[in-house]
């Protein structure tokens, strides 16, 4: 401040006596100016670099930390204190950070990226070249809901890489080298996909703990039935299990009993047998199609009463499964491409009337060698509408 003055009383002394009056007549103002910016000049051993880490950056230059954190508060989840007790969250080198979810796919990654924030629910890791997934990558990542690793090249994953994710419902794990189950997967798992891997054995326990577990999917690997071990869904509650693209001869055993949905599909199976399903009485659709299914066992459907969808396409059936007029809630029913050649009159439909509490609204029968005009008006007898039934041409 002292040197602002004594340039200024220098500039008043060499100034013309019109001009000298003129300045006296402005000095109040003029030191009050000068008082205004020595207040505003910060002092130079406080001044620093800038030095961008991200969003919230632009966010503390436009408005003060206070009002930047109350803007940040969740009324569910506690305050930003609790979220970022040290430091303001960065995005890691090419990623897209919004709204707690962190896109890094397609990126080129070998490995999973750090400073990935705290706060994150989402991550996104796909499509990379990531090959091993280590004991701390994931580390402090406690509010992670979903995790994204499908199409790498991921062979080795730490045992205790998925500690830290207490909160993580989904885990997308497909197309990658894995030859078994992870371990150690969260208790909060909800939905996992495994699918196109190189998983040819599911030990017992290998889900071990996992109550909240309600799909899993893990279709297109080398497994075949010897692959499951006795108590390998040991405890599981799922809704949904698909099994496709394997290499099943045979309906799995001890599978959970509580599914909802099993598919089965593209697989090697040959036959069902009478007690292949007896313990999947809950199911509501079920997947057999494009197997190599020649016979159906008389009563082998009977334990299926909550059904409402069976695919048998593509398979080499000759005759309609016995069976389907006692399924009362049954109401599509796939058997296109098969060798059936001729339908009876009751292979739908109940003898008995009301007996079927929902009518079918898709039967479908073409690529079968059976002449639709053979056939008996009568036998959709229970069908909701003639567009429900779909005949078509037949080519050896």
């Amino acid at each position: 401040m002292l040197t602002i003055y004594a340039l200024a009383v220098s500039f008043w002394l060499h100034s013309s006596d019109q001009a000298k009056v003129l300045q006296l007549k402005m000095l109040p103002h003029c030191f009050f100016l000068l008082l205004l910016c020595t207040v505003q000049l910060p002092s130079p051993s406080s001044a620093l670099p800038f030095e961008q880490k991200g969003f919230w950056d632009f966010a503390l230059d436009s408005m003060d930390a206070e009002m930047t954190m109350e803007m940040m508060r969740d009324p569910e989840e506690g305050s930003a204190d609790d979220l970022f007790p040290h430091e303001i969250p960065t995005c890691p080198f090419g990623c897209q950070c919004h709204l707690r979810v962190v896109q890094c796919s397609d990126l080129g990654l070998t490995e999973v990226p750090t400073n990935i924030p705290r706060d994150t629910k989402f991550l996104d890791l796909q499509s990379n070249r990531i090959t091993e997934i280590k004991e701390n990558d994931f580390k402090g990542l406690t509010n992670l809901y979903g995790l994204s690793l499908r199409n790498n090249l991921i062979s080795k994953v730490h045992p205790r890489a998925f500690v830290p994710l207490k909160h993580m419902q989904k885990l997308y794990f497909s197309k990658n080298f894995l030859t078994t189950i992870p371990k150690n997967l969260p208790a909060s798992l909800v939905e996992i996909r495994i699918h196109e891997n190189r998983i040819r054995k599911v030990p017992a326990g290998a889900f071990a703990g996992l109550n909240n577990m309600n799909c899993i999917e893990m279709g297109a690997n080398p497994i075949q039935n010897s692959g499951f071990e006795p108590g390998a869904f040991k405890g599981l509650k799922l809704n949904f299990l698909r099994i496709s693209e394997a290499r099943l001869t045979g309906v799995p055993k001890d599978l959970p009993e509580s599914l909802h949905e099993l598919h089965l599909d593209h697989n090697q199976i040959q036959a069902v047998e009478l007690e292949d399903l007896s313990r999947y009485k809950n199911l509501y659709r079920l997947g057999l199609g494009f197997n190599h299914i020649r016979n159906i066992e008389n009563g082998s459907l009977s334990y299926l009463h909550m059904l409402r969808e069976l695919h048998l396409d593509n398979n080499r059936l000759t005759r309609v499964p016995q069976g389907l007029p006692d399924m009362k809630y049954l109401q599509v029913v796939y058997l296109h491409s098969n060798n059936i050649s001729q339908v009876g009159v009751n292979d739908f439909c109940p003898r008995g009337f009301g007996m079927k509490r929902t009518f079918y609204n898709g039967i479908s029968l073409f690529s079968n060698p059976v002449n639709y005009w053979e056939v008996q008006p009568a036998a959709f007898r229970c069908v909701s509408d003639r567009f429900a039934i779909q005949f078509g041409n037949y080519k050896k």
